[in-house]
């Protein structure tokens, strides 16, 4: 098994800046596909953004391209978001995502394509 447990998040001011965190064991890291979701009341869980196992590749969803940048520490078995930019619209609760599994591109942005999640961490922005 693995587990997953995210830091980092919070409340910050419109225009502003986060760094999540999210800490893995239980499996070799550099195995691991790493994925970040969000979720708000009402809206299914959507993807925002995901980085291969040696952090070769990363993918992004359209709405956050230019502002969010994910990447990976397999020393320390970490995977970051860094968040610039925020908007009111980018408040949500966050969900670290991990799996061991051969992904093609287009499986990397859907939620059953992931075998471990966190418990999720709020982030919220104000106007």
């Amino acid at each position: 098994q693995v587990q997953l447990v995210e830091s980092g998040g919070g409340l910050v001011q419109a225009g502003g800046s986060l760094r999540l965190s999210c800490a893995a064991s239980g499996r070799t890291f550099s195995t691991l596909h790493m994925g970040w979701f969000r979720q708000v009341p009402g809206k299914e869980r959507e993807f925002v953004a995901a980085i291969t196992r040696g952090g070769g590749s990363t993918y992004y969803e359209d709405s956050v391209k230019g502002r969010f940048t994910i990447s990976r520490d397999n020393a320390k078995n970490t995977v970051y978001l860094q968040m610039n930019s925020l908007k009111p619209e980018d408040t949500a609760v966050l969900y670290c995502a991990a799996d061991p599994s051969p992904l093609t591109p287009s499986m990397f942005s859907r939620s059953s394509s992931y075998d471990y999640w966190g418990q999720g961490i709020q982030v919220t922005v104000s106007s």
